[in-house]
């Protein structure tokens, strides 16, 4: 068998020649038709070498995607989003675009490379301008880069849209805190596999998996047919099977990590942060999906489902999430915000109260109260005002009776 350069996207292509990979194409490109088959679809998918081809991808993903043609006159013409104001991230746009490309594809020149970060830039920033309320955040890049080379620069912005609104929103918001609810999750996972492992990693927060599920894995795949087969996989499922993957990714390495002692938390997150290379995709996806079908995010221990908000893509892509719109995307986004918003103004009344949690007189207690209420009320939060000033009152009243 010939050599193929499995970091080259033109060369991944030819080893789609076998009678069983044109097999599993025609599968796929039928299951593509005018009135997809989408069960079909995700079942090939996620199937070993999912779907094969980039050209079989170009058009399977958008249906993954969940948009089509007629759902999609909401978004700019690809020419219109140049004339529309910059992106408050464009900066750190163009500096993560100059570090593009690092693994693939290889034997660039320089020329071909500068021309590949100008597409890449031109993708990016069309999403940011287009959808300005969603925050940039370093490793975009990295699964933007795939989109641009499986799709081309003129279908790719179409695609990072949905997958910034619909799959990806959390880690877009203006907090950290919807990204850090994802990694909560994995101690669940965890507990409900195999409750030794879980209880030696009590003692370390899961924090070593936000590099990688953040990227989508795009940051730490080297092998540019292996990252664009594991996105078939991704773009198959619900979001949060990247979290049961990177738990499953902890399973695999039992043995390596009960070496390390339970209280070395320093040792375990460094180990924890580094995944294996290479990784054994097939195998990983195929564990995955048992775990995910054995032990649904809703059966959890710990009530970690019941943490995760409402309007988490974790939740909202739950289920038929393929017929949402970028507009709906757009609606759940300032959803969330909104809730974060209050959640941060619930700190902020907590830590007022802690800073004058000494006795103090009546007096002093209703004024206290008074100007909390209404700075609450200033930021536009009057449920959540009546609310906290509940709490405060009697916490405050107790506290001067002492």
């Amino acid at each position: 068998m010939d050599f193929v350069n499995r970091d080259d996207p033109a060369e991944c292509d030819e080893e789609a020649s076998s009678p069983a990979a044109r097999t599993k194409i025609d599968r796929i490109m039928e299951a593509c038709g005018d009135v997809p088959d989408l069960v079909t679809l995700v079942e090939l998918a996620t199937s070993k070498d999912g779907l094969v081809a980039d050209s079989v991808r170009r058009r399977a993903w958008p249906i993954l995607l969940g948009y089509y043609p007629s759902k999609d006159a909401e978004f700019m013409e690809n020419a219109t989003w140049k004339n529309l104001p910059p992106h408050k991230d464009e900066d750190q746009v163009a500096r993560d675009v100059d570090r593009s490309f690092i693994y693939y594809p290889k034997n660039q020149s320089e020329s071909q490379l500068d021309r590949r970060k100008a597409d890449l830039s031109a993708v990016i920033t069309q999403v940011l301008r287009t959808y300005p309320i969603l925050s940039y955040f370093q490793g975009y890049h990295d699964i933007a880069q795939v989109f641009l080379l499986v799709l081309g620069v003129d279908d790719a912005p179409d695609a990072v849209s949905h997958l910034s609104l619909s799959r990806i929103r959390d880690f877009m918001l203006p907090s950290l805190s919807p990204s850090l609810a994802h990694l909560r999750l994995l101690p669940a996972i965890l507990q409900a596999e195999d409750p030794n492992l879980c209880h030696h990693l009590s003692q370390t927060q899961p924090f070593f998996a936000l590099a990688s599920t953040l990227t989508l894995y795009a940051h730490d795949i080297e092998d540019y047919s292996d990252i664009a087969r594991f996105f078939d996989f991704l773009l198959a499922h619900d979001p949060i099977a990247s979290v049961y993957f990177f738990a499953v990714i902890i399973l695999s390495r039992r043995e390596e990590l009960f070496d390390i002692a339970a209280d070395d938390s320093d040792m375990l997150h460094f180990t924890l942060s580094k995944l294996p290379k290479p990784l054994n995709l097939e195998a990983l996806i195929a564990r995955t999906m048992l775990i995910y079908r054995d032990k649904p995010p809703e059966t959890l221990p710990f009530r970690a489902w019941a943490n995760i908000s409402p309007f988490s893509v974790l939740k909202t892509a739950r289920g038929d999430f393929r017929q949402q719109t970028l507009s709906d995307g757009v609606e759940l986004f300032e959803k969330q915000a909104s809730q974060l918003r209050r959640e941060q103004m619930h700190e902020q009344a907590k830590a007022a109260l802690w800073k004058y949690r000494r006795p103090v007189g009546q007096v002093g207690l209703a004024v206290f109260v008074g100007v909390l209420a209404y700075w609450l009320r200033k930021n536009g939060s009057d449920s959540l005002a009546a609310m906290i000033l509940r709490k405060l009152w009697e916490k405050l009243r107790l506290t001067g009776n002492h």
